[in-house]
């Protein structure tokens, strides 16, 4: 059976879940806002609307797996599918890893942090942009080399301000970044499916293999060596909870496949209904014994909990958008689904250019219910711009 190019539902979905990361983002610069919205501090056992939108762009990046990497299963070999994670998966981590980096640079650095930060962003856009292929080779690959020059030169001028408090120290992988933890899950999770073509009892089993780890890895499993407490952590996986996340979506959107290849919505809603309600129910079972609900030490409940909530929302926009039709109602946010790394990027490109001019907000739009109406209001004008530059053919090719 041949895959379909897209699925309306999880464009969507996606477009809803990068409004409210930009929004989100925006908002941590705002004070005086409702606790609900913003994150948990990261000692506090629990979860705000802000802890639900990386794992939920996790799950859906899991969703859309089945259809990229099933379609190239049928037209494409193994080793050609397999370049192609190694490089997408490649380009986000360098990313995430830069953008790490980028929030510990120091002013002792040869460049003023918006110079660095527009320069980042814009090496990033001359490497991995969509170039048309009408374009020659010699100017696309002469544009992606000084994309490359810029990186290099970004790298060697770095100076990131040392965890002493004192001095300077070079790039390092303090964390991986947004970007780069979406990188090494897509990793996992796209290369599992390669190398299993699919077979959903196959990913069925390496999602309780990745649930397992993090259970462990939170539970009261430990090694003591020398009064140093070690847990279980996996090269690339780690405590398993981003492959986890994102292996869900991939189960998920599996199981929403085999229900509707038989022609019928009938038994999608009572499924995914039960499913998202267990999983939620899961999570607070979890809860008092793998160290609480935490978004900063990604437990086992905070896992559990979201991606009920996504399968939930999921069935929604099913509901809403293959079913119904609905689609148009989301128009206006559609770019944050297509063009959805553009769309994050942006933000870099804006926030570099009003530290360079030396840009104010107005008191009263940096706090309170002010500063929510800003950051709803960036997210609209960023999806507008990458709407703008979509219907230019500017889209990143990852």
């Amino acid at each position: 059976m041949l895959q379909p190019k897209r699925l309306l539902s999880i464009d969507v979905l996606r477009a809803i879940n990068m409004f409210f990361m930009i929004f989100v983002n925006d908002l941590s610069g705002v004070s005086h806002v409702p606790q609900w919205i913003d994150h948990v501090k990261g000692w506090e056992d629990g979860m705000h609307f802000a802890d639900t939108i990386f794992p939920l762009f996790l799950f859906i990046a899991g969703l859309s797996i089945p259809l990229a990497i099933g379609r190239r299963l049928e037209k494409a070999n193994f080793w050609e599918i397999a370049v192609y994670i190694l490089l997408r998966s490649f380009a986000l981590i360098v990313m995430g890893f830069f953008h790490v980096n980028m929030e510990e640079y120091s002013s002792q650095a040869l460049l003023p942090h918006a110079v660095w930060e527009l320069l980042l962003t814009a090496s990033f856009f001359l490497i991995w942009l969509d170039y048309p292929q009408t374009m020659a080779k010699a100017k696309r690959y002469g544009l992606m080399g000084l994309g490359i020059a810029i990186l290099i030169i970004l790298g060697i001028l770095y100076k990131g301000n040392a965890d002493e408090g004192t001095g300077t120290r070079w790039l390092e992988p303090s964390w991986w970044g947004i970007l780069g933890l979406i990188g090494w899950a897509y990793l996992v999770c796209a290369g599992v499916y390669l190398l299993v073509r699919g077979n959903f009892a196959w990913l069925v089993a390496a999602l309780v293999a990745l649930v397992i780890v993090n259970l462990i890895s939170h539970g009261d499993v430990f090694l003591v060596f020398k009064d140093k407490i070690y847990r279980l952590s996996i090269w690339v996986i780690k405590d398993g909870s981003c492959a986890a996340l994102m292996m869900f979506g991939v189960v998920v959107s599996l199981l929403y496949s085999k229900i509707i290849a038989k022609g019928s919505y009938k038994w999608l809603w009572p499924i995914f209904t039960a499913l998202g309600a267990a999983l939620i129910a899961l999570g607070f079972i979890v809860r008092p014994y793998t160290h609480g609900i935490s978004k900063i030490y990604s437990t086992p409940s905070w896992i559990y909990l979201c991606t009920g909530i996504g399968v939930l929302l999921f069935e929604l926009i099913i509901f809403l958008v293959d079913v119904k039709g609905k689609q148009d109602w989301f128009k206006i946010i559609k770019p944050a689904g297509t063009s959805t790394l553009i769309c994050y990027l942006i933000p870099y490109l804006l926030v570099g250019l009003m530290s360079l001019v030396h840009f104010r907000y107005p008191e009263f739009l940096d706090e309170g219910t002010g500063g929510i109406i800003r950051s709803f209001a960036i997210s609209f004008i960023v999806i507008l711009i990458t709407g703008a530059l979509e219907k230019r053919r500017i889209r990143l090719k990852i």
